[in-house]
């Protein structure tokens, strides 16, 4: 095992905190403990309820029975009976709207809501993977002030994520055409961490709210510590 200098690794108010307790001295950190499998933590009704509603996407997509078969190694008639199914829609009526999203909150499935939109119409599976490594608070939707969160997308060099110049317009211009008529878009995500938010999920569509002089929007916020949960709800209680 290497011998790492806290220094080099830890935020210098992080440092100092650590420094209160020891120093000069080597500390074993233990890995956190990794959260289990989707299927194990969250039940595994739970856990086939997100394959189903992926195995329908998919069919509703043009991807064939036979080909879901193979992928899911399930028989023809067991993913016939997924993908006609009747009831399971009503149960799980997932559309990429607010309305959508709320629903889900009532229910006490919003985490179901996130994961089914990140991997159908958000795009992002590596994002909706990385959620499930551990055991997240998820609140929302709830409308926040738009100021709070900036950008990590876009053309400027100081963004995280930087994209082509000319795309990033025409996605943003689009979108403002679409806001103009549809009020029910789905929440932006963002990640609530040391204080400030980092916005997961919405960048474009928050460019394009600012750019209609919208002020407010509903977000749904996802927090990792139990500390940080507290802090969010003591601090932005009003919204919530």
């Amino acid at each position: 095992m290497s011998q790492l200098n806290g220094k080099d690794i830890f935020p210098e108010k992080l440092l100092k905190q650590i420094q209160k307790y020891v120093a000069g001295e080597s500390v074993y950190i233990p890995a956190k403990e990794k959260r289990k499998s989707w299927g194990e933590t969250s039940g595994y009704k739970r856990y086939i309820l997100e394959r189903n509603i992926e195995i329908k996407d998919k069919f509703k997509n043009g991807v064939s029975i036979d080909d879901l078969s193979d992928e899911y190694f399930l028989s023809t008639e067991s993913i016939k009976r997924i993908v006609y199914s009747k009831k399971e829609e009503s149960i799980l009526d997932y559309k990429c709207t607010m309305t959508s999203a709320k629903n889900f909150a009532k229910e006490g499935k919003l985490e179901e809501w996130v994961h089914t939109y990140l991997l159908s119409d958000g795009h992002n599976r590596e994002f909706s993977d990385g959620l499930k490594l551990f055991d997240r608070f998820f609140i929302g939707p709830i409308k926040m002030p738009l100021k709070l969160f900036t950008r990590c997308c876009g053309p400027e060099e100081s963004m995280k994520y930087r994209v082509d110049a000319e795309w990033f317009e025409r996605h943003v211009s689009e979108l403002e055409k679409v806001i103009e008529t549809n009020c029910d878009m789905p929440p932006m995500i963002v990640h609530y961490v040391d204080g400030s938010f980092e916005l997961n999920d919405g960048n474009h569509r928050l460019e394009a709210y600012k750019r209609k002089g919208i002020e407010e929007y509903f977000v749904i916020v996802w927090i990792t510590e139990k500390e940080e949960y507290d802090e969010f709800l003591s601090k932005y209680s009003e919204y919530v």
